[in-house]
């Protein structure tokens, strides 16, 4: 199972999206997020594909409801957490992001399938951050596991 982490990150009712340069999805918006690498944290895991994405450093506030994906490339475990700017700083490497830009919560929710990545998926997050469906980060438990 893949394990995707990502950030919603608003601003004066403005989300930081960025526009992807993959085949699979080129051209289309998206929440900053991407893949957790082992034996990466989810909590981390989210903060730097942001800032990856981005440039911009953020600082997580919540999580939104989790997202159990079936797809072409198998399940995924999508978590998106809320998260506020701490640093501005736009840049990205246009071989991924053809570019990063704060976008109206309206105008996301007006998207066609085309325009929006995993549609069905991010709009639901966006419901659910609208409805304050945001839980606590201590969900998130970030204590070591020791074997002995």
């Amino acid at each position: 199972m893949v394990v995707i982490a990502g950030t919603l990150v608003v601003r004066d009712n403005k989300v930081l999206m960025v526009k992807e340069a993959k085949k699979k999805c080129y051209g289309q918006w998206n929440f900053p997020a991407g893949h957790v690498d082992e034996p990466e944290k989810i909590t981390a895991a989210a903060i730097r594909e942001t800032f990856e994405e981005t440039g911009c450093k953020v600082k997580l506030t919540g999580v939104l409801p989790i997202s159990m994906v079936d797809g072409k490339e198998g399940v995924r475990l999508m978590v998106k957490f809320t998260a506020d700017l701490i640093e501005e700083n736009i840049k990205f490497d246009p071989e991924e992001i053809l570019d990063v830009k704060w976008i109206d919560i309206e105008e996301i929710k007006n998207m066609s399938k085309d325009e929006l990545r995993a549609w069905d998926v991010n709009k639901r997050h966006l419901e659910d951050f609208e409805n304050n469906k945001i839980y606590p980060l201590e969900l998130f438990n970030d204590t070591e596991y020791i074997r002995n």
